[in-house]
């Protein structure tokens, strides 16, 4: 065997022991900034077009651009859920996409927005989590095989044995981004992970064994849930509260107050998506100096979900931890 031939094969099985394949990457309107930044990350990842229109009656009207052109390659989808009137169309491309001869499918679907409607407490509850499981458990079967759904901190560990077999759900975490982030700080030897209740403790403590732990709990006291310190001592520490989720941030300044009237020299937080409905985000940012709200001297969120990202910008107390090199990664897999 030739030298030139011999270098050609070596060539070769490196690529396939890093098993890097080239990935066309679709994405949804909201998401085209993080989209973006995903095909910085790496010369594998190439971004496509969708015509995103509308009939007059207001059902899309989709075009996939180049579609001839995707027949055998690896593909993806980086979806947002963030409203159901914009589910219905992603889910139209969703479906649409394994069954143009691609060699593989991955939808990445960083918020999985109904995680928190698992329960039926009694009879007539609906769990819309389950729900959007069996919808994504139907996506078509590309010739590669099943889907790839990639999802971040899902709300609920139970939820990963909601979907069917037609998927290959793949849970990620945006823990990695935060200890990053925790180191770099000029306290790193003085953090306290803090968890405002069991159900955060369960997803995110072995994640973050190496940090003294701080667990508060919630209790009933008449018609009021109040937040109790349930184990751990904050006195002295930078604590950061760790969550999957944030809505309207009572319980996250509940639990603020709590840490601090325990003797925390400060506290700030971090949850992978930040949901904040009806601008809720705004109780929190740093206004003239003003209000108990500004202890939190850091909240981390990430890009997970988009809308958010692009209202508070990187206002104070927020900093936004980008997943963008997570989902890179994940695209190889």
């Amino acid at each position: 065997m030739g030298e030139n031939a011999e270098t050609q094969v070596q060539t070769k099985l490196q690529r396939h022991q890093k098993r890097e394949k080239q990935v066309l990457l679709f994405y949804c309107i909201e998401c085209e900034d993080i989209a973006l930044k995903i095909a910085a990350q790496s010369d594998l990842i190439t971004l496509q077009s969708i015509n995103w229109r509308n009939f007059d009656d207001g059902f899309p009207n989709l075009y996939i651009n180049n579609a001839h052109d995707i027949r055998g390659q690896h593909v993806a989808f980086l979806a947002s859920f963030s409203s159901p009137a914009v589910i219905f169309e992603q889910l139209s491309v969703i479906y649409a996409l394994p069954r143009l001869f691609v060699a593989s499918f991955t939808l990445v679907l960083p918020f999985f927005p109904t995680g928190s409607f698992e329960r039926m407490e009694e009879e007539g509850d609906v769990a819309t989590a389950f729900t959007m499981a069996r919808i994504l458990s139907n996506i078509p079967i590309s010739r590669g095989g099943p889907t790839s759904l990639v999802i971040y901190d899902i709300h609920a560990l139970q939820e990963r044995f909601y979907f069917g077999d037609h998927v290959l759900p793949l849970f990620e975490t945006g823990i990695p981004l935060l200890k990053q982030r925790l180191h770099q700080l000029p306290d790193a030897d003085k953090i306290v992970v803090a968890f405002p209740d069991d159900g955060a403790w369960k997803r995110f403590h072995k994640l973050l064994d190496q940090f003294p732990v701080v667990v508060c709990t919630k209790v009933r006291e008449g018609d009021k849930r109040i937040v109790r310190l349930k184990e751990g001592n904050p006195a002295g520490y930078h604590v950061v509260i760790v969550d999957d989720l944030v809505q309207s941030g009572g319980t996250l300044i509940e639990c603020q107050k709590v840490l601090a009237a325990h003797g925390a020299a400060k506290v700030s937080a971090y949850v992978t998506h930040g949901v904040f409905p009806k601008r809720s985000w705004e109780r929190f940012i740093h206004k003239n100096n003003v209000g108990f709200e500004k202890a939190f001297s850091y909240f981390w969120i990430t890009d997970s979900c988009p809308q958010t990202v692009k209202a508070i910008g990187n206002q104070p107390p927020f900093e936004v931890l980008s997943l963008a090199g997570s989902i890179a990664e994940a695209l190889q897999i």
